[in-house]
This record gives structure tokens, sequence and C-alpha cells, in this order.
């Protein structure tokens, strides 16, 4: 193993599958001259030209729509967003087009595209920049929906993602970008499947359920929760749709509680799936109601002070968990 940045195995992973099929290609704002907003795709210009790595104009329907026609013609592209924010403008292509083209054909026709980029709250970026867009797309039939929470899950599930047939939702942290991991050696291929969660950290007394940038709070948490002797068991989902809820019902038969933590917000989502889930089939091992901790239900603020009131705590994950243990 060695140490990545996020963007650093995003990177490999597309250029890794760029060599591999020459059929993939990288388009989207700024991906190329600029070598990415977030500099996601460096160098990926020089080594593939501008035939394979497309600079658009900030027009994310036409660029979406001229992608989903590539995939239906037989292409393999990597559609980047400068961020999911900006998808809604596009979100007539991706709902109507390219999640039902399939079914729409009788099965005659595949739509194998990745749609990527930066999801959630930045620093001081307000409400029109901080969407956390996974209720929106695990809505919708027809499309998978990945947030990879480390580097090494943002490499495989991407390399997946590439491979798939089926049009793919690709969510990645926004500030997770810098975050360093483990990521197989050169050389050694690990492709991980969608719709298969990871035990993070194992534990007795509570089971916590989280994704993407809360996942760190969520951790971090669960060590603070250790030194008071509670035990958190976290499973990372990594797939929000295919959702695979069998590691999931497992911990919590043996916990017999359960915590969700995600930073979108409460109304709806996979947050609210989850819970629906684990009341449905582990009901009979619940000792207390499964609680969320979750962005607030308000527009994200400009303010730091405030938006850091909006966003999951380690202060809010640990109290959730005290009330389920009955600690406090």
């Amino acid at each position: 193993m060695r140490q990545l940045r996020y963007r650093e195995a995003l990177r490999e992973a597309m250029l890794e599958e760029m060599e591999r099929d020459e059929r993939v290609f990288l388009m989207g704002e700024e991906v190329g001259h600029y070598q990415g907003a977030y500099k996601v795709s460096e160098g990926l210009l020089d080594k593939f030209g501008e035939r394979r790595v497309i600079d658009t104009p900030i027009a994310e329907a036409g660029f979406a729509g001229v992608g989903i026609g590539a995939a239906m013609a037989g292409l393999r592209p990597i559609i980047e967003f400068m961020t999911w924010n900006f998808s809604f403008v596009a979100f007539d292509q991706i709902i109507s087009n390219a999640a039902k083209i399939h079914q729409m054909s009788a099965g005659a026709l595949q739509v194998p595209i990745v749609f990527r980029g930066p999801n959630g709250a930045a620093r001081q970026v307000a409400s029109q920049h901080s969407h956390a867009v996974a209720p929106f797309y695990t809505n919708v039939p027809g499309l998978s929906v990945c947030q990879p929470s480390t580097p090494r899950d943002a490499k495989g599930l991407l390399k997946t993602a590439i491979r798939s047939n089926n049009p793919v939702v690709f969510l990645e942290g926004e500030t997770l970008y810098g975050v360093k991991g483990e990521v197989p050696d050169e050389g050694v291929e690990e492709l991980i499947p969608l719709g298969v969660s990871r035990v993070a950290r194992t534990g007795v007394d509570c089971t916590i359920v989280t994704w993407g940038r809360p996942y760190y709070v969520a951790m971090a948490a669960a060590e603070k929760l250790a030194a008071d002797g509670i035990e958190c068991e976290v499973i990372d989902p990594r797939t929000l749709r295919p959702l695979d809820m069998g590691p999931i019902i497992e911990s919590v038969t043996k916990t017999n509680r359960c915590v969700v933590v995600h930073e979108h917000w409460p109304y709806g989502g996979p947050g609210a799936e989850i819970v629906d889930q684990v009341q449905r089939q582990a009901f009979d091992y619940l000792d207390a109601p499964v609680e969320r901790v979750t962005g607030l239900d308000v527009p994200m603020p400009y303010a730091l002070n405030l938006e850091n009131e909006v966003l999951p705590t380690e202060e809010r994950v640990i109290d959730a968990v005290k009330r389920v243990t009955y600690a406090k």
C-alpha cells in the first residue's frame, strides 16, 4: 500500500481506464488546459490530447447531453461537473435521458457514462454552492450513485463505474480532495464493486452508518466514545444506490442500536431510507429508536460559524450515540 491524496486516487483511476480503453474520454469545465478546477485531471490533457480531454463551455445541459449521446453511440464518457450544484442545469438530461434510455429502448441501448465532480459544502460558498445532492439522484431508478469517503474507495469505485454499462452518479467530497489514505501499489488493480458496504471500524455498543465527508466526523467521534467505554461499529455504504443493507443489518443485530450520520438535509434521501430499512428488518433487535445526525434543514449560510452549526459535528454524533446507549 502507498499513501495518495483523494484527488490523486481519482486521477489514477481515470488515467488507468483511459489507457486501458480508448473509448473512455473526459469532458467538462476546465478539465483540460486548467488541469481541473480541483486539479483532479492534472496531466491528462498532455497525455491524451484534446480529442479525449475536452474543455467545454459553461453549458452543463449541453455537454451532459453530448456525453449521453456519445455513450449511446458506444463510447464511455466521464462527464465532470465543476460542482454538483451545477448539475441541476443538466437535471433533465440526467433524469429523463441517461437514467431511462435503456428501459425505454427495451434494452437495445445502453448508456455507459459517469457523471462526477465535487459534492456538498466547501468553506463559505453559501447556499447555492453547498448542496449535498445524494437525495435527488438516489431517488431515480436507472442511476447508480457512489459517494466514496476514502482515497482507496474513490479509486476502486471510479474504475468500476467507468466500466459499468449503466449511468453512474459519482459524488466526490469537495473538502476531501486533499485527504490522504492508503491505495494499492502501482500495478495492483483493485476494482471495488458497486453496492457493497464496508465495515470501517468494529464495535459492539452502537452502529454508526455514514459516508462522504461526515465519515471522518463519525470516525473521530467513535474514537472519543471509545475513551468513555462505548465501542461503535462504523459502516460506510460507499454506494448509496444500489444500497447494501446486509452489513448494516448484521451490525445492528449485534449492537442493538443505530445512528445514521450524513451531510444532506434530513427530509428524505438515503439516510431516511436506511432508517426505514433498519427499523423494518431489525426491529426486534433494537433497544432504542434509530437516530440521525444530519445537515440542518436550512439553506447553507455563508458565515463560517453558522456553516459549522449546520454541518454534522463530533459533538452531535457523540450526543446521539449516548442517547441511544442511554449513557446520558
